[in-house]
This record gives structure tokens, C-alpha cells and sequence, in this order.
């Protein structure tokens, strides 16, 4: 069986094959390695392999990582990315360094009110549900502009560009289209509302190429790294694929 950092090698390598197709520098995609589920030994194992960006779906899991890891505060980024409940904002925007899932101007508010003064501001991207499933969370793309507007305007937090997590498709080109749509959907709230936007988050195992040619900025992978997950999720926000 491989180990972590070997398969850490082989997604390197699978990204760098990915941006020569899309002739796009190698260093143009981060990797945000994905530990829901994988315990705090992993994700040390992770980051001596050479990571720096971790992701976490749930909040308190987050934060039991984040604690179990304080000795890499300072020099790892913490990411939630999944489903965000307007109760657990507070500790989110003390613990963490971007939120990926931002879905609506409320959480949003909460966040930058409750981001502690002596933090930098926290980063945060609108989730967009671009393929416009009733399983997924996200705004539609169609009042995103309006929520943009309003987010890029709060104090302490940092808007930073567009997340989303598109249906499955089976063809290469299939996989294309809606990662094509929320590029062109985060270039038009460049144009239209004079913003700065540069990440968009998208971009899993199973689609990750796509993602890459279509201009993601920063892909979201766990199974490939860490393998099957074995032991169930908490229950909460368990509406997100496997990444």
C-alpha cells in the first residue's frame, strides 16, 4: 500500500500533467488536502510529506484537529469547506483561516463580526451549486452578484473568490462545463462589480483534470491521498460528496 506522502507525489504529478495540457503554470493550483474523517496523525504526516492547506467538512472535527495540531499553528492553513450553520459561525471565524461554504449574507455577517481583531481577515469564497441540484447547498448563480456586493463590503473578512461542487459526470468534457461556468461567472463579478476575485475552489479526485483546464486555482483532494474513508462522518452537513 502506498503511503501518504507517496500518494502526495503521484496528485503533484497529476496536477502538473493537468496544467501543461491547460498550458497553465504548475504553480497557478494549490492543493487543499482534505482530512475529513482521517485523524490528526495523518494530517502531520501530510504536512511533513510537504502540505500546508488542509480542509475539514465538519466544524467541531475541525476544531479538535486544529487544537491536536497546535504546535503547526502559524504554519498551516485551516479551510472549512463544508456546510456551515449560522450557531458555529463564532468558533469558525476563531479558528479557522478561510471558510470555503459561505451559501448566504447572514453567515457571512456573523463571521465578520465575530472574527477576532487580532486576526488577519479571514478568507472566504461563495459556494455556488452550479449544476442546480436540490441535494446541494450553494446560491444560485444568478444571486451571486448581489451577495458578492455585499460580502466584498464587510469589515474582517476577505473575499476571495467562488467555491463550488458540480454534479458527477462521466465524460471529461461533461465534467467541463459547469467548472466552466463558475469560472466565467467569477470573471464577470470581476468585470461587473470591479472586484479582485482570484481562487476558485473546484475541483475533486474524480474531476480534478477538469477542474484544472476550466482554471481552478485550488483543488480539494482526500481519497486520493488518504485512501477509502472507513469509519462513518458525523452526522451533521453529511450532504457533501467524498473528495
Amino acid at each position: 500500500m502506498a503511503t501518504i506522502s507517496e500518494n502526495i507525489q503521484q496528485l503533484h504529478g497529476r496536477i502538473q500533467r493537468a496544467c501543461h495540457q491547460a498550458s497553465r503554470p504548475v504553480d497557478s493550483v494549490a492543493l487543499l488536502v482534505v482530512t475529513k474523517t482521517f485523524p490528526a496523525s495523518d494530517v502531520r504526516e501530510a504536512f511533513e510529506a510537504g502540505e500546508r492547506r488542509f480542509g475539514e467538512n465538519y466544524v467541531q472535527e475541525g476544531v479538535d484537529k486544529v487544537e491536536a495540531l497546535s504546535d503547526l499553528r502559524g504554519q498551516v492553513e485551516w479551510h472549512l469547506i463544508g456546510p456551515l450553520q449560522s450557531n458555529k459561525t463564532r468558533v469558525v471565524a476563531e479558528r479557522f483561516d478561510w471558510v470555503h461554504s459561505v451559501d448566504r449574507l447572514k453567515i457571512a455577517q456573523r463571521l465578520a463580526e465575530q472574527r477576532p481583531a487580532d486576526l488577519p481577515p479571514l478568507n472566504v469564497c461563495l459556494q455556488v451549486n452550479i449544476s442546480g441540484e436540490d441535494s446541494k447547498s450553494g446560491l444560485a448563480p444568478a444571486e451571486v452578484a448581489d451577495v458578492a456586493r455585499a460580502v466584498a463590503a464587510l469589515p474582517a473578512l476577505r473575499l476571495r473568490g467562488l467555491m463550488a461542487i458540480p454534479e458527477p459526470a462521466a465524460t471529461l468534457e461533461a465534467q467541463r462545463q459547469p467548472h466552466r461556468a463558475l469560472a466565467e461567472l467569477l470573471a464577470t463579478l470581476n468585470r461587473d462589480l470591479d472586484l479582485a476575485l482570484d481562487t476558485l475552489s473546484m475541483g475533486m479526485s474524480a474531476d480534478m483534470d477538469a477542474a484544472i483546464l476550466e482554471g481552478a486555482t485550488m483543488v480539494r483532494v482526500g481519497s486520493a491521498i488518504f485512501g477509502s474513508r472507513t469509519r462513518p462522518a458525523p452526522p451533521s452537513g453529511s450532504s457533501l460528496p467524498a473528495v
